[in-house]
């Protein structure tokens, strides 16, 4: 999931229960290996992105889906809040036919509801190569005690 900088979905997710691991990185771009400073050019297509082990015993893939629209806003293009750049990008990055339909699915039914004031503009695309950021952005409101 990318729903703009890494570090506050992280935290985000990390709180569902089922969610099992958690890892920041960089995906749906052309560059292997990319860092950090790299993706922050938005030369590299990259968006920060948050790679998720979940138990689906204990948390629907819905669950997360529900999750991943409340925490940001999927409205603005290559836009959160002060971020700004493609690396920002509300995507959804599927693994699986089932995952594209269920993402599709709930997109459709929230626009239908008309749950946000414009229109969303998240991308629903294949999972690309993740590639994990670099070890000072794992678990960062933790290291730092940053509240979220």
């Amino acid at each position: 999931f990318a729903a703009g900088c890494f570090w506050g979905v992280e935290a985000d997710f990390r709180k569902v229960k089922g969610v099992v691991h958690a890892t920041v990185g960089y995906t749906g771009g052309e560059v292997s290996y990319p860092t950090y400073e790299e993706v922050c050019t938005g030369q590299t297509g990259h968006a920060e992105a948050v790679l998720l082990k979940y138990d689906p015993d204990q948390v629907t893939y819905t669950d997360l889906l529900e999750v991943f629209f409340k925490i940001h806003n999927p409205t603005t293009l290559n836009r959160q809040g002060a971020d700004i750049g493609s690396q920002y990008r509300s995507a959804i990055f599927y693994h699986g036919e089932g995952q594209r339909a269920w993402a599709q699915f709930y997109k459709i039914k929230l626009e239908e509801l008309k749950a946000f004031s414009g229109p969303i503009v998240t991308q629903i695309v294949p999972a690309k190569e993740f590639f994990p950021a670099e070890e000072y952005h794992q678990r960062y409101f933790e290291k730092h005690r940053i509240g979220r």
